[in-house]
This record gives C-alpha cells, sequence and structure tokens, in this order.
C-alpha cells in the first residue's frame, strides 16, 4: 500500500484560507491549531507556519488585544490580496520584457561592423599572430633582462645596503666577543666554539 503523499504548502494555504472563508470568523492561534488538522487535514507541527504565511502575504489579518493575537480574513480581502499580487507580477512581467528588449537592442548594435566578411577574418588573424609575436618578443626580452641597466643599477644598490647590514652585525658579533673576554676571561677560540662562529670570521672586503 503506497504511502500518502502530504500536501504542499500552496494546498495547505489554500485549505487555511478555507477556514477562514467558510466560518467568517475571529481566531486565536490555539482555534486554529485545532481546527485545521481536524477539518482540513493540515499537520499541526505546521499550523502556526502556514498561518504566518499568509499573514506575511497580506492574505490574513492579525491583531494583537490584550496578551494574545487575533486572526481573521474575508473574501472580500482575499479578492483584494490577489488582484494586488497579480498587479504586481503584471509589473514585473512589464518590467522583464522592456528589459529583453533593451538586451536585445544592445546586442544588435554590438554586432554592427563585426560582420563576416574576409577583411575582418584576415584582420582576426593579422592581430591573432601580432599578439603571438609580442608574447615571443617579451619572452625573449625576459632573457637579456639581466643585461638591462637600470636592473644592473638597482642590483649594485641592492648589494651595497646589503654589505652594510653585514658590517653591523659584524659589529655587533665583534662587540659581543669583546665584552665576553672582559667578563668571562674567555678566549677567542672558547667564545667561536660557543657561540658558533667561523675561525675565520672577519669583515667582508
Amino acid at each position: 500500500m503506497s504511502k500518502k503523499k502530504g500536501l504542499s504548502l500552496e494546498e495547505k494555504r489554500t485549505r487555511m484560507m478555507e477556514i477562514f472563508f467558510e466560518s467568517k470568523d475571529v481566531f486565536q492561534l490555539k482555534d486554529i491549531e485545532k481546527i485545521a488538522p481536524k477539518s482540513k487535514g493540515i499537520a499541526p507541527m505546521t499550523v502556526k507556519e502556514v498561518l504566518q504565511s499568509l499573514v506575511d502575504d497580506n492574505m490574513v489579518d492579525c491583531e494583537r488585544i490584550g496578551t494574545s493575537n487575533y486572526y481573521w480574513a474575508f473574501p472580500s480581502k482575499a479578492l483584494h490580496a490577489r488582484k494586488h499580487k497579480l498587479e504586481e507580477l503584471k509589473k514585473q512581467a512589464s518590467d522583464a520584457k522592456q528589459r529583453k528588449v533593451s538586451v536585445e537592442k544592445t546586442v544588435e548594435k554590438s554586432k554592427v561592423g563585426r560582420e563576416g566578411t574576409k577583411e575582418r577574418s584576415s584582420l582576426l588573424k593579422q592581430l591573432q599572430s601580432l599578439r603571438e609575436e609580442r608574447t615571443n618578443l617579451q619572452a625573449e626580452l625576459e632573457k637579456y633582462r639581466e643585461c638591462d641597466p637600470d636592473v644592473i643599477k638597482a642590483m649594485r644598490k641592492s648589494n651595497v645596503v646589503a654589505k652594510e647590514a653585514v658590517s653591523r652585525w659584524t659589529d655587533n658579533v665583534f662587540a659581543i666577543k669583546s665584552w665576553t673576554k672582559k667578563k668571562f676571561s674567555f678566549d677567542d677560540s672558547r667564545i667561536n666554539k660557543a657561540f658558533g662562529i667561523p675561525e675565520d670570521f672577519d669583515y667582508m672586503d
């Protein structure tokens, strides 16, 4: 035996609207939660969600009085809501149609001068060839970049800065060695061994 298919959201909304139209009464949530499952087959756990969706769409009115919310809907309001929704959809369709026309015009304009003529095909081939040539030349140029006077100048400047930095650190090492000698009476070889300093450590030429 096949399992009974549950109601869709739209079916639940329609059935809940029937509760209001048939009774023409005002209800609290607890009333709807009792009536909807029994008379309309709406699952109890979904009643509040379905009711809120109808309120959000302005199909059911809701008013808070004291500590309770009261809900009601009349056929005239539903008709007005449907008309409003229909007008809104018509406007959206009209706007979409205008956008489509505008896009089509733009596409047609962009096609002007791009017709598939022999001349255009020839020019496109030339353009592609020139692009490939430019790529090859850039690759070739990169090979000789090390010979570029500006690059060499920048490298020399960088070397000077690096050499100055090395000299400063060499000064620091000798200063530490001198302080260690005075403080602990260590000789050079012992200090070099303790700090991992090469025996031939000295300033760069």
